[in-house]
């Protein structure tokens, strides 16, 4: 049997997890069930373009639903680390200044089921997230980078 991946995220993350899977299956699969009926009366299925793209439709939400109940099923709740507040961890923010004279830049370190980096919130598994996690306020840490490495110096953790 396989080992079932684990998802890092908040107690929020798994929330809007929680809200989509309900929207998903109260909403959206009636909807679709809909148009598929409205396509099916255009007649011959075999030239229909509604059909298929409305079965088409079906599967990515039918597929989309199994997605998201394995990562619910599979949620790990990050939980912060009070005893240690300098040290970077899951689900805190950490700011940091690219050096020697970068802008300081902060983000929010979560599992990759949260990853958002439009809103500041970088995957676990993300280079920046794997060279800050277990340091602490004041370190300087290398960071991998397609472009080459990037030296950065850890300013707060909040």
């Amino acid at each position: 049997m396989a080992v079932e991946k684990s998802y890092y995220m908040t107690q929020e993350g798994k929330e809007k997890l929680e809200n989509e899977l309900h929207y998903l299956k109260t909403e959206r699969r009636q909807e679709v069930v809909e148009r598929i009926k409205i396509a099916r009366g255009f007649g011959d299925l075999s030239e229909n373009s509604e059909y298929d793209a409305a079965k088409d439709e079906q599967a990515f939400v039918e597929s989309r639903i199994a997605q998201v109940e394995n990562m619910i099923r599979n949620a790990v709740i990050i939980e912060n680390d009070n005893e240690n507040p300098d040290i970077v961890s899951l689900g805190k923010s950490v700011t940091f200044k690219e050096l020697p004279d970068g802008d300081e830049e902060t983000y929010t370190i979560v599992g990759s089921a949260e990853a958002d980096p439009f809103e500041g919130k970088i995957s676990n598994d993300s280079p920046i997230a794997k060279s800050l996690l277990g340091r602490q306020i004041g370190e300087e840490v290398t960071v991998p980078t397609p472009g080459g490495d990037m030296n950065v110096k850890i300013i707060k953790v909040d």
